[in-house]
């Protein structure tokens, strides 16, 4: 539990914001009285009393799970029961400082008398995980075939063919991901300007066609061009899809639901190598090289899936409709419960609408957000040592003497191994309302691969490095997690937007960290590197333990303050907006 939820304020209503999650204390205590119009007991305020406020859902399905709940499915009761959470919009005092944008998206279904039950809840949801999730999920599994197919080009022999040294190589990656992290921000601005259903079809379109282009690479000229703009146009694509996710998701769905949107990495991995297969066969036919029929083929998919994406993607709950779809994807009963719930549960997702743009005050307002700076020292650090092995896997086992065949087979179960436990993590953040020291069981897995890696001998069997390496590769992969728990404590849709770009650019450049720990100078067994990665996964484990020590302290200091003010000065402390997003008093960071 964290600090937010153990420190109630009384006797006073005390609106805490968790990570986005808003309600009064006295909603939770009262509520349940009220909503049955009972008067209010002998001896309690009566001066102003509260509005009829229909019936909502019980506490047990708003509060975190315990422990115990791990080993067992939480399930509703009835089905028809009331599915609808607690909100600070059941308090007019406390809901008047929460008003959405007037040109929101979502205010003609606004509603906060509306109430839905369980099965309208589940049926919304299933409808959501297969039209919007199941979008997001192509279209990044898309973008990763087109970034991650050069490991099986390099299976074929692409360095060889084009004259390209191992250093060219690590060039080329890099190359790519600085070109990928300097268009986030941009890209980012972009999409929240013109709105992301427009400009994400774009990126796929862009970059597929570049992708496509590497079928006449040539030189080393081109060869580090075509990365350098495919990572440009790529750049940003992620933070955006996140942005349009939490659109139709609650923060406490958005962990489960970003884990299968990355879910699609390592499917191109699995899947990936298979298709490589079969295309790497084409070497010969024409002439050319089967690496070149590779990228030609997978950017014609890319490719398909933009043009499909650019007239089926909405660009929120209440705007699916289109020449193609004159009805919609959504009725009329789903939008309205789509907007209420989502507001319900994040009400600063309505301060601007989604094709408004962010401002140079508000941008440098939300870039100087030093509250979220620890979490961007993490994503710097924390990824670090899942790319060396990753990036050397192929290039190892060739080295190590298996064909090109075997090659692309052995470097299936790594990747099937971390789908396999993918998502015992957000499963477990969101049973327990914990994240930080479930985020960093990636790096505590790897510290003993990294060292068994560094002990290796040289004498030793291909076999048991390649074992090593895919337990490695296997490790749990918390960057889902990490960005939802951002998201949650970004406290705006401003912050939202600028956090999750920063975040994403932090991330790419502990990539190109990790692109280039393995040196030629350490070849073969590459030793320093591996020590480095066992000793860096160690520090990131009390950066872990910094991180959560520094929210504790955040959270508990804004409690004391809010604790001394009474009900009245609550209400025009919100009202005055004077500390907005997670600076306000009222806020409380996840853990």
């Amino acid at each position: 539990m964290s600090a937010a939820n153990s420190s109630r304020p009384e006797p006073h209503d005390a609106l805490i914001v968790e990570g986005g999650n808003a309600l009064t204390d006295s909603q939770r205590a009262d509520s349940s009285i009220k909503s049955e119009g009972s008067t209010e007991s002998k001896g309690e305020r009566s001066e102003a009393p509260m509005p009829y406020i229909p019936p909502l859902a019980p506490d047990d399905d708003c509060e975190p799970h315990s422990v115990s709940s791990l080993f067992s499915r939480h399930r509703a009761a009835n089905l028809d029961g009331i599915a609808t959470r607690r909100s600070v919009f059941d308090d007019p005092s406390f809901a008047s400082a929460y008003t959405p944008h007037p040109q929101w998206e979502g205010n003609s279904r606004l509603d906060p008398l509306c109430r839905w039950t369980y099965r309208e809840e589940r049926s919304l949801i299933r409808k959501l995980d297969w039209r919007i999730l199941a979008l997001a999920f192509v279209m990044f599994f898309a973008m990763d075939l087109d970034r991650e197919n050069i490991a099986q080009a390099n299976s074929d022999g692409m360095l060889r063919d084009l004259g390209l040294s191992t250093a060219d190589y690590n060039l080329g990656q890099t190359l790519f991901r600085v070109g990928f992290l300097l268009a986030e921000l941009p890209s980012q601005m972009v999409a929240k300007r013109v709105g992301v259903d427009r400009w994400v079809p774009i990126q796929l379109i862009a970059w597929s066609a570049f992708s496509i282009a590497q079928f006449s690479m040539r030189s080393r000229a081109s060869f580090l061009t075509y990365r350098t703009l495919i990572g440009i146009f790529s750049g940003g694509f992620i933070p955006d899809m996140v942005l349009w996710l939490s659109y139709f998701y609650t923060s406490r769905e958005m962990p489960a639901r970003l884990t299968i949107f990355w879910l699609s990495n390592y499917l191109v991995k699995i899947l990936g190598p298979f298709a490589a297969l079969g295309l790497l066969k084409l070497r010969g036919y024409g002439g050319y090289a089967g690496w070149r029929y590779l990228y030609a083929v997978e950017g014609l998919f890319t490719l398909l899936v933009g043009v499909f994406a650019l007239f089926h993607m909405p660009a929120g709950p209440t705007q699916s409709r289109n020449w193609l779809y004159p009805r919609g994807w959504f009725s009329e009963r789903q939008e309205t419960i789509m907007v209420n719930r989502v507001l319900r549960d994040d009400p600063t997702k309505g301060d601007m609408h989604n094709r408004q743009g962010i401002d140079w005050p508000a941008f440098k307002r939300c870039l100087l957000d030093y509250d979220l700076w620890p979490m961007y020292a993490l994503g710097f650090t924390f990824l670090i040592a899942s790319i060396p092995v990753q990036q050397y896997l192929t290039l190892e086992l060739k080295r190590l003497g298996f064909t090109t065949s075997v090659t692309n087979a052995l470097s299936i179960p790594g990747p099937a191994l971390a789908v396999l436990i993918m998502m015992i993590p957000p499963i477990v953040s969101e049973r327990l309302n914990h994240r930080t020291f479930v985020c960093a069981t990636e790096n505590l897995w790897s510290i003993p691969c990294y060292v068994a890696l560094f002990l290796l001998p040289a004498s030793a069997s291909p076999w048991v490095y390649w074992a090593i390496a895919t337990l490695q590769l296997g490790a749990p992969y918390v960057q889902p997690l990490q960005v939802a728990w951002i998201a949650r404590n970004a406290g705006s849709v401003a912050n939202r937007s600028v956090s999750a770009a920063v975040y994403n650019v932090a991330v790419q450049l502990g990539v190109i960290v990790g692109v280039n720990v393995y040196q030629p100078s350490d070849a073969p067994e590459y030793r320093r590197g591996n020590l480095a990665m066992a000793l860096l996964c160690s520090g990131v484990l009390l950066q872990y333990i910094g991180v959560y020590l520094y929210y504790r302290w955040r959270n508990a200091s804004k409690a004391r303050l809010w604790d001394q003010m009474t009900r009245e000065e609550r209400v025009a402390y919100l009202d005055a907006n004077k500390d907005a997003g997670n600076k306000s008093l009222a806020f409380r960071f996840a853990l």
